[in-house]
């Protein structure tokens, strides 16, 4: 798993570097390397924590 993904955890926002189009997401799950997000634009989208890091959002 990438290193930013280690410290994601429900309910952290985040973003998907390479699909800037699917906005701001919510972590609703982290299990092993899946991790399950909520985008505001693409719905709920399972993650391969060992093929892309996402991004924190850490403003309001």
């Amino acid at each position: 798993m990438h290193p930013m993904n280690a410290i994601l955890e429900p309910g952290m926002l985040v973003r998907h570097p390479g699909q800037p189009d699917w906005g701001l997401g919510q972590v609703q799950s982290v299990i092993g390397a899946r991790i399950t997000v909520n985008f505001t634009e693409a719905g709920k989208v399972v993650i391969d924590g060992t093929r892309v890091e996402l991004m924190p959002v850490f403003e309001s």
